[in-house]
């Protein structure tokens, strides 16, 4: 994928201002007369660009609306259990649940650090490397995370509960919808659990956040002034889908679809259908791969994203450990977002390769791949939790948590875990049961 070649806009930006305020200094008049004359200039190229007329035949590839992407799926099992053995997803959902907070608790405090940084800093502080704990000390110990939690409290001997998260928000989130709104939920509701829970948001769901506050349409907050409509915001959501309908890849994708649709486009809502899929299929699956191939199956055969995953599936067994998946997508994926679906959901599918059904290995070679590494973490803690269960899941990785997640959801500060396990089972029934909205 070539992308186009980019002007260092930061830099020229940053010696824009400075030149402006020197001259200012040196008394030079009519500063703020460029500065528009430059500030009109890129608005008017940013409304050229979004004018610009789009490939027709790979739109047509890439649908936005749920039937046209089931049109184009390839066939798959749709659903691998027709009803819940409990005993057996109690376990399974603990497994995902623990696993997947790990991941993203483990990632947090080295969220887009490169690999060579990552490298370094366990050496200096005499952590291995890929992480088989969490660190055992943070870079800057005392910066807040979404304004709750300290970056030394997702750290080993620190750490009193699962620290506040995006990823860990919005999987409380998908459950909170449904207990809102039921089974049946459709977009327009999740834009109104958006404004309900939602203090802050980044990249597409912060546009969209606004747009919602400002009163635009849930038809159209997810496009208006959002150039992020590919980005991993949406792939991060699909976990609570796939835990409210366990071997049901289908529906969770379904669910994942109504959810992704407030805020993102094409292959970034295949992103979360596919990861929805996943989590739902390992629910009922041996091994994080399988579950991986029936994922695929819920989204566009020829979109984009279905094709760096098979690319990713075909090449994993060749990649060893986590410096050569990130070479592999580095070289693939050249010029592409650090937090973009694609390059990121690959590096998912390296690191359950890499660790297959060890969760600590999983983990580990996930969070050091770096790129979005919490969110990488946390789905591939997911799936391969569904896949082996709490029993499967060192635990290391869950007694720190003490059965409690922090959140900065509004009003919500505060979950169980034990509580919110048995919420999404009794959810999971009632999933089984209800129709969706169409």
């Amino acid at each position: 994928m070539g992308y186009p070649k980019m002007i260092r806009f930061g830099q020229l930006g940053s010696e824009l201002r400075d030149r402006a305020y020197l001259q200012y200094e040196l008394g030079a008049k009519g500063t703020e007369k460029i500065l528009r004359k430059v500030e009109q200039a890129i608005r008017s190229g940013m409304r050229e660009l979004e004018r610009m007329e789009v490939d027709k035949a790979l739109k047509a590839c890439e649908p936005d609306d749920l039937a046209g992407i089931r049109n184009l799926r390839m066939n798959g099992p749709r659903r691998l259990w027709g009803k819940i053995d409990c005993e057996v997803y109690r376990d399974r959902l603990a497994g995902a649940f623990l696993a997947r907070s790990a991941g993203c608790t483990l990632g947090a405090i080295v969220e887009m650090w490169s690999v060579e940084d990552m490298e370094r800093f366990a050496g200096i502080i005499g952590d291995e490397f890929p992480p088989v704990d969490y660190w055992s000390q943070a870079g800057m110990p005392h910066q807040l995370r979404y304004g709750a939690s300290r970056a030394v409290e997702y750290t080993r001997g620190v750490m009193k509960g699962v620290p506040v998260d995006d990823d860990v928000a919005y999987t409380l989130l998908g459950l909170l919808i449904v207990e809102d709104f039921g089974a049946g939920f459709g977009t327009a509701e999740v834009g109104k659990a958006w404004l309900k829970y939602l203090p802050l948001a980044c990249t597409a769901e912060h546009v969209a956040l606004e747009n919602l506050k400002k009163g635009v349409s849930w038809k159209q907050c997810g496009v208006k002034g959002n150039p992020y409509l590919a980005w991993i915001g949406a792939d991060i959501r699909a976990d609570p889908w796939g835990y409210m309908a366990p071997g049901w890849p289908e529906r969770a994708a379904e669910m994942a679809y109504r959810d992704a649709y407030v805020s993102h486009r094409r292959n970034g809502i295949y992103g979360e259908m596919f990861f929805a899929a996943t989590i739902a299929a390992a629910f009922a699956v041996d091994h994080p791969m399988e579950a991986l191939e029936i994922g695929l199956t819920e989204i566009p055969r020829q979109c984009a994203l279905a094709e760096a995953v098979r690319w990713a599936l075909k090449v994993s067994p060749k990649i060893r450990d986590y410096r050569q998946a990130r070479a592999a997508v580095d070289e693939r994926f050249n010029g592409m977002s650090q937090v973009h679906t694609i390059n990121n959901a690959c590096l998912t599918i390296f690191g359950l390769a890499i660790g297959g059904t060890d969760v600590t290995k999983v983990l580990g070679q996930t969070v050091a791949m770096g790129l979005d590494n919490d969110c990488t973490a946390a789905t591939a803690g997911s799936i391969v939790g569904a896949v082996v269960g709490k029993r499967g899941v060192p635990p290391h990785w869950y007694q720190p948590f003490g059965n409690v997640v922090h959140s900065y959801l509004i009003d919500r500060p505060r979950f169980r875990i034990a509580d919110l396990l048995k919420r999404f089972e009794r959810a999971a029934d009632t999933v089984a049961c209800v129709g969706v909205k169409r």
